[in-house]
């Protein structure tokens, strides 16, 4: 494996909700007092500040709580004799009110840590386990847990140790614990960083350290988030157990066969999603469900995984996979600006992780919301039946067509429309693949195109059946990818109301040897919108070209601009300089960003000027 300058993403540390202080503080099991917490049954003051404190914190309250356990018999920070350095354990359950006889040592660690500092801390709580002569012991690090029992582990085959969790009030240990509709045991809901704190791990898991190429890694966990999703959507009755999760006693090679098999199944039904089997190890998998298992894909709210995805993603394709990202701040502005509905036929010819897609289905949604406010299953059927008939796709890369579909699959679907592609390539045969996919069809258009490449006739004969293509008569020798993408998407515009919004390097609305391009948007379209973007604005994710974007109309044929009175085909376009887009060159949250009232201005500019 060749070397590469990826790193692992940093976590972002933001304060959210967290229920159980509220009914833990309630209920009386401790109370918070300035930055310490203090749990009342032992009496034991801790700095909650601490990352791990609050793990431990949220876990007592499960101990009492889903395990029921009682307060009196749990005790922290229980010095392990004999043993040089001091250690403590974190939490230890007791089997008796007089704390003689240790039932359970607990390890706490932050969510969050690299899997060699969680093997590192199941050790350390099985070595505890063992010194303070406990059956069993359990490693806590935010939502990755592993149960194990002390007699059975051994360092060669820990597996044979683990145990799907802890007993529930010191009875029999389970097969499975994660089931459908149970009030514990049901999966969890999850926070915006919980989930981006899951997916980095599970991503970080599958990278293993440079083993794995970032985007291959990338790759691999989409499949096994597909399945994940695929599980919980499974029918199923309450009380029935899901598959994605570890048996007690269950070795890797199982939990593979098992996931592997769900895999399989999806890929039958489904095939244009995933066409590659699944490529990774069974101790790799093994590790990644131990990350997810216990969480809910699926219920969690959209929004919510929206912006965590988002956010995660957004954090991966900076730098050598920036082409296929845009900043969400120029999504959604142009999205904003084109004004789009449920009954319009959306494209992204470029469409990459598939950011304009969905936005384009956030808004949509918001308008379901506001028209159908006490109507969920009219709401439902509003954006859904836009997510699955109206939005389309292509993006030639096929690892990140994969990402694309995911993304889509991830918000509630919309995938079916989504091809790996060359968009470039004659479309029909795009049609074969994917009837919706035809000429003057689509409503809206909005793209980022791929800037400063090269299509050279000699690789690519389509390039003669362009008009961008040719030279007079001759065939050109090549032509930029971004200049042959503005002709394409004009042909899959409706003519007469079709409208685009595209991403364009500044020198194809400058540069004098590039009339011909300007000539023909000029002779194809209304130009109705030129916002200059910043240099900086896609610097951050491994682009430096000075863009803007352009937003046009397609003409119907022998449609001409202007009144009588004017010169032929002149009529007002809305120009706007946009200097703060919400981020600054490094990445960081910039308070202004004028994009917000350049959108305001280009309503009231369409509103005067009577365009659709």
């Amino acid at each position: 494996m060749g070397k590469t300058n990826y790193k692992p993403m940093k976590e972002e540390v933001i304060s959210e909700p967290e229920e159980y202080l509220g009914f833990g503080q309630k209920k009386k099991y401790f109370v918070l007092d300035g930055k310490k917490i203090k749990y009342l049954a032992s009496g034991k003051k801790y700095n909650f500040s601490d990352p791990e404190e609050k793990v431990r914190a949220e876990y007592y309250f499960d101990l009492i709580e889903k395990y029921n356990y009682p307060a009196m018999r749990i005790d922290f920070e229980i010095e392990m004799p004999s043993r040089t350095p001091q250690f403590y354990a974190d939490i230890v359950i007791y089997e008796d009110d007089e704390k003689k006889k240790p039932y359970i040592v607990v390890e706490c660690k932050k969510d969050g840590i690299t899997d060699a500092e969680f093997e590192q801390a199941a050790k350390q709580a099985i070595g505890n386990a063992r010194v303070l002569k406990a059956p069993f012991a359990i490693c806590v690090a935010g939502n990755t847990r592993r149960a194990m029992e002390t007699e059975k582990w051994n360092d060669k085959t820990p597996e044979k140790s683990i145990i799907t969790d802890i007993p529930i009030s010191y009875g029999k240990i389970e097969a499975f614990r994660y089931k459908k509709g149970d009030p514990n045991w049901d999966l969890k809901v999850l926070e915006k960083q919980e989930l981006i704190r899951a997916l980095k791990k599970s991503h970080d898991t599958l990278w293993a350290g440079g083993k794995r190429n970032p985007t291959v890694a990338f790759d691999e966990l989409s499949k096994i988030i597909f399945v994940k999703i695929r599980d919980e959507k499974k029918g199923r009755k309450n009380g029935e157990y899901y598959d994605f999760q570890i048996k007690t006693h269950e070795p890797a090679e199982s939990v593979y066969k098992r996931i592997n098999n769900i895999y399989e199944e999806a890929r039958e039904k489904d095939p244009e999603i995933f066409k590659e089997n699944l490529k990774v190890e069974p101790e790799e998998l093994y590790t990644v469900v131990e990350h997810l298992q216990g969480l809910s894909l699926n219920k969690t709210d959209l929004d919510t995984k929206g912006v965590a995805f988002e956010q995660f993603m957004e954090d991966f394709f900076k730098g050598k996979n920036g082409q296929y990202f845009t900043p969400r701040e120029i999504v959604n502005f142009a999205i904003k600006m084109m004004d789009i509905k449920n009954d319009d036929l959306v494209l992204d010819p470029a469409c990459g992780s598939g950011g304009f897609l969905l936005h384009s289905l956030d808004k949509i949604r918001n308008d379901a919301k506001e028209y159908f406010e006490n109507d969920e299953a009219e709401k439902y059927r509003y954006w859904h039946d836009f997510a699955q008939n109206n939005l389309f796709g292509i993006e030639i890369n096929d690892s990140i067509a994969r990402v694309a579909k995911m993304n889509m699959i991830i918000h509630d679907d919309g995938h079916t429309n989504v091809i790996g592609f060359d968009a470039l390539e004659d479309i029909d045969k795009m049609n074969r693949k994917n009837p919706g996919f035809a000429k003057n069809r689509f409503d809206i258009i909005v793209t980022n195109p791929p800037f400063g490449a090269n299509v050279k006739a000699s690789e690519h004969p389509y390039l003669e059946k362009f008009f961008f293509g040719k030279n007079g008569k001759k065939t050109r020798a090549n032509q930029k990818t971004e200049i042959l993408f503005i002709e394409r998407c004009v042909d899959f515009l409706k003519p007469r109301v079709g409208q685009m919004a595209i991403v364009l390097p500044d020198g194809i609305l400058t540069n004098s040897s590039l009339q011909y391009v300007r000539d023909y948007l000029m002779e194809k379209t209304q130009i109705l919108a030129v916002v200059s973007l910043p240099q900086f604005a896609f610097t951050h994710f491994g682009a430096g070209v000075k863009s803007s974007l352009v937003f046009v109309r397609k003409k119907a044929d022998n449609e001409r601009l202007g009144k009588p009175s004017n010169s032929a085909g002149r009529y007002p376009i809305f120009m706007a300089i946009a200097e703060h887009i919400g981020y600054d060159a490094t990445g960081r949250k910039d308070p202004k960003n004028d994009l917000n009232k350049i959108c305001e201005e280009f309503k009231k500019f369409k509103s005067k000027n009577k365009l659709n």
